[in-house]
């Protein structure tokens, strides 16, 4: 046997006699680290001073915030000038242009966030070319919806700064309830029959047109005009948060109205009632584009649904109404609703990315379209035309045209990409106005409007510090 020194196994030399060093540990050599530059923000675009005309003019367009919804009464201030001034209107600019209140405090749910916008530039410019005004033109946005609700703005001050209107009840004398009317409505007219009149601020507040004094028509014509006059400014807002162009073809959803849009070369070609989120599960404010659409879908109930809903009710009933309880991979449990004439989500799901997980989808339930109150989901978006709108969106693919029904009558899951995708807008729109500058009204399911009105107000408070809050929307915290 041949015995290997435990010495030399170990790689030492075995003679005692010789005395090895070990070699020196040498340290590899790194290359140097390289130092990233901070990058340095270009100085801000300097504004160049205004002539004593500028400043005048500055002054008086900074007397117009009322007027544009940024505050609900004119607040009294002395004339500005130099740095204060220039400030004053960099701030206006920024207000105007993408919304009076800060993205910081915008709610999670209002997730249709305004382009970044730095006005400097464009001041600089004006100034030195002394188009202050065409400047000042080019902040609003360029939508109809905003202009039209600036008139309204307007009509709806002029009756506040004159006392208002009365509350009526149902036993207000005919010409009474006719006058109240008229102030909202410039189209009355004397000899007009009174259920007309009724009929038609009915339809106004989205309301069903009975032509009689009901309690919610009762409970519409008695908000009062301050509340008025916050809904039209909380609108403005959001337009404000609006992009300056939109897609020509697009699908827009109003929530409050639950009313879906289809919008082709910029007009509107079709509608459809709709049932969006309950008071208790807000459908999201957000932009995105549909992507797919899944014929036949199953509903893979969300967890928050499943607890509060299916689960209490055990694992037989649930059976015997067709869900499936199935493990994931973490060891717990979901639940399934499989695709079929029963499903949640009916026969067609529209798909399209966004962090609330909600999409546009058919429904079995068609009882809801034919009501005046359908705000009644989970948060995602019920279609009364479901078919319909999917032929819209495949029409350019030959393979598919027309082919929607067939898909579904196979029976079979599966999913449909889309010739291209379809932008989709989920907007929160309670007061819209005609040319004249004739307001409708929808409810405010979620309270937002009373909620960004103030947010409004308060940030014009912060932006002048002596300005008192308005008795309009002043918040009762």
């Amino acid at each position: 046997m041949i015995r290997i020194p435990l010495l030399a196994l170990l790689g030492v030399a075995s003679s005692p006699a010789v005395a090895q060093t070990p070699p020196p540990i040498v340290a590899p050599t790194l290359p140097a680290p390289t130092v990233q530059p901070i990058p340095v923000p270009p100085p801000p675009v300097p504004i160049p001073a205004l002539s004593p005309a500028q400043e005048a003019w500055a002054n008086d367009w900074l007397r117009t915030g009322a007027a544009q919804g940024l505050m609900a009464r004119q607040k009294a201030s002395g004339p500005l000038s130099g740095d204060a001034l220039v400030n004053a209107l960099l701030d206006r600019a920024k207000a105007l242009n993408t919304g009076r209140v800060d993205t910081a405090d915008f709610l999670q749910v209002w997730a249709l966030r305004p382009a970044a916008f730095d006005p400097r530039p464009g001041l600089a410019k004006a100034v030195g070319e002394d188009r202050l005004a065409q400047w000042s033109a080019s902040l609003t946005p360029p939508w109809s919806g905003y202009d039209t609700l600036r008139k309204g703005l307007a009509r709806y001050e002029a009756i506040r700064d004159k006392g208002g209107w009365p509350t009526l009840t149902a036993s207000t004398p005919p010409d009474v309830v006719r006058a109240r009317i008229a102030l909202e409505d410039p189209a009355v007219t004397p000899n007009e029959k009174l259920v007309d009149v009724i009929q038609r601020a009915q339809r106004r507040y989205g309301l069903e047109p009975t032509g009689t004094l009901g309690a919610r028509t009762l409970e519409a014509l008695n908000v009062g005009v301050d509340d008025r006059i916050a809904a039209i400014m909380a609108n403005m807002e959001r337009w404000r948060w609006m992009p300056r162009s939109l897609p020509v073809n697009r699908v827009q959803v109003n929530i409050a109205a639950a009313v879906l849009t289809v919008f082709e070369g910029d007009q509107p070609v079709s509608s459809m009632r709709a049932v969006t989120g309950s008071p208790t599960n807000q459908t999201p404010m957000l932009t995105s584009s549909i992507h797919s659409i899944v014929v036949n879908p199953p509903w893979n109930v969300p967890m928050s649904i499943a607890k509060r809903e299916l689960f209490p009710k055990g694992r037989a009933a649930l059976a015997r109404q067709g869900y499936k309880i199935v493990k994931t991979p973490e060891g717990g449990e979901r639940i399934v609703q499989p695709a079929g004439p029963n499903s949640a989500l009916g026969r067609l799901k529209f798909d399209f990315n966004n962090p609330f997980a909600v999409y546009l989808h058919d429904t079995p339930s068609r009882g809801k379209f034919s009501s005046y109150d359908r705000l009644a989901s989970h948060g995602c978006i019920r279609l009364e035309k479901p078919v319909a709108l999917a032929e819209l969106m495949v029409a350019a693919d030959p393979d598919l045209n027309g082919q929607i029904q067939t898909l579904i009558d196979e029976g079979k899951t599966q999913r449909v990409s889309l010739p291209s995708q379809v932008a989709v807008y989920l907007l929160y729109w309670t007061a819209f106005a005609n040319n004249e500058g004739t307001v409708s009204f929808r409810a405010d399911p979620y309270g937002w409007d009373k909620l960004l009105a103030q947010k409004i107000e308060a940030s014009s408070r912060r932006v002048d510090p002596t300005a008192a809050p308005s008795p309009a929307i002043a918040s009762k915290d």
